[in-house]
């Protein structure tokens, strides 16, 4: 091995992935250890990094040319030493010249003047911060005026991040790519008003406000259906690099703040809106016939109130088929569909604001290749014989559809291009139902979750891949997250 050309090991070790495998070729010699340690591009390490900045400092002299470095204390206690500082960051600006991505996670020892170290990293082009209890607005403010690559923000469960003037700074150096804030208290979304010019270049965006115990309950504040947001010319913003957007828990009324969005986005590819209060039919078409490369659309809906008549008021989940119809007319390329609906009694189809009739001229104006259902009372077996003859579908995840018996896994089971198929909490589809989808031999993959009517011998056989479990609590889990694509 010794004989063999630098540039030659070079190569082979670009070849090997795992990290065992590297640590133990770069112990067989001098060579190959001074190799390997020169092209490592990447690094995790967890709580076992003790006296951190020693230790990081013989990481960074052994590694010299990292680009991605990644610290996790989950699980941390005491008893594991100490904790990386502002000391430690100091490391990456003097020993890693190459450094491009950091993220770090639950790193309680870090404050301002630590994270004011990463101003002089003028490689860094990507930060996450998860969980940095000591970091507030000025340490930020410092990262956006010293890194001036910087081009991914991540700010996740950052208590005390309030003002925003980083965001400020940052909107007008305009360098932002993309942009991920979760549960940051102090944050709220009319804040992101305030990015200004900085929308203009971003790609991706992402704001999930953190929630209350009671966010997915109906209150008594009453929305008006009628009500357009999108005529308002105070948010005269442009953001028509967008292409993948999720807002999450966030309250709209009566202030417009991010609704204003969602008719901008001309780019947009991946949309997610989850329990978003306030919003109505005049959102979703000023988003339709904005966004005709609109590829996937999340919708996760709970109950709420709305009136467009002062002597009627109903509750029923933001949009209605009006949304279904605009999305089916302007958006061509639409591949993914996620609608979930949380509070919605099975004897109460009308909380439902969406119609089968209204979903299935979406399903066939559109080339849907994912659908996933949970908890979509408006859907039965008919809607399973429509699906049955949709050309593209390939992927299907029924959750909580108690209108789906076995007669709908009769139909689904003719579907020309399903290949996986998911039944959750599904209790009106038996043994029986089943057995008719090994019939037609298509099924690649097969998941059965907790169908109390379906036993694991019923589903034996009927894909090349069969996932079984009766475990309630972790099916419920499950539900509750669902989602993801």
């Amino acid at each position: 091995m010794e004989d063999l050309p630098e540039a030659l090991v070079t190569e082979i070790l670009k070849r090997i992935t795992s990290t065992s495998d590297l640590n133990s070729l770069s112990l067989v010699s001098k060579q190959l250890y001074k190799i390997e340690g020169n092209q490592r591009g990447a690094i995790h390490v967890g709580s076992g990094l003790c006296t951190a900045t020693k230790a990081l400092t013989s990481l960074c002299a052994r590694f010299p040319n990292l680009r991605k470095v990644e610290i996790d204390y989950t699980g941390w206690i005491r008893g594991h030493g100490k904790q990386l500082d502002k000391k430690g960051l100091s490391v990456f600006s003097s020993h890693c010249s190459s450094l491009t991505d950091l993220t770090l996670s639950f790193c309680s020892c870090i404050d301002d003047s630590g994270l004011g170290c990463l101003a002089y990293c003028k490689t860094l082009v990507s930060l996450r911060l998860n969980s940095t209890p000591k970091i507030t607005s000025h340490g930020l403010l410092s990262v956006a005026v010293g890194c001036t690559s910087l081009s991914a923000l991540h700010l996740i469960d950052c208590e005390k991040i309030d003002s925003v003037e980083w965001l400020e700074y940052l909107g007008r150096d305009r360098s932002l790519e993309e942009l991920v804030v979760k549960n940051c208290k102090g944050i709220n979304h009319h804040d992101f008003l305030k990015f200004g010019s900085g929308w203009m270049k971003l790609q991706k965006f992402e704001f999930e406000r953190k929630r209350g115990i009671y966010d997915c309950v109906p209150g008594d504040v009453i929305y008006d259906s009628s009500y357009d947001a999108h005529s308002m010319d105070i948010y005269d913003f442009c953001c028509e690099s967008l292409k993948d957007l999720r807002l999450a828990h966030i309250k709209t009324w009566p202030e417009v703040g991010l609704r204003a969005v969602l008719g901008k986005c001309k780019a947009l590819e991946k949309l997610c809106l989850e329990y978003v209060q306030a919003l109505n039919d005049i959102d979703m078409i000023a988003l339709s016939r904005s966004c005709s490369n609109l590829k996937s659309i999340s919708l996760w809906l709970n109950l709420q109130r709305y009136s467009s008549d002062i002597s009627y008021c109903e509750t029923r989940t933001s949009f209605t088929d009006n949304s279904l119809y605009a999305l089916a007319l302007n958006c061509p390329m639409l591949q993914i569909v996620d609608l979930s609906f949380t509070g919605c009694a099975a004897d109460w189809p009308s909380e439902i604001g969406f119609t089968q009739q209204g979903f299935l001229v979406l399903i066939q104006s559109c080339p849907i290749r994912v659908l996933v259902l949970n908890t979509a009372n408006f859907f039965d077996d008919e809607g399973m014989k429509a699906l049955s003859s949709s050309p593209y579908l390939e992927t299907l995840e029924l959750i909580l559809c108690e209108a789906v018996t076995d007669a709908g896994m009769h139909f689904i089971g003719q579907a020309t291009h399903l290949s996986n198929l998911t039944l959750r909490l599904c209790h009106e589809v038996t043994d029986v139902g089943v057995a008719e989808l090994g019939h037609a031999h298509k099924l690649e993959s097969l998941v059965i979750d907790c169908c109390s009517k379906v036993s694991l011998q019923g589903a034996r056989g009927v894909a090349k891949s069969v996932h079984y479990s009766s475990n309630f609590s972790d099916a419920l889990m499950k539900t509750i997250g669902i989602g993801g694509y």
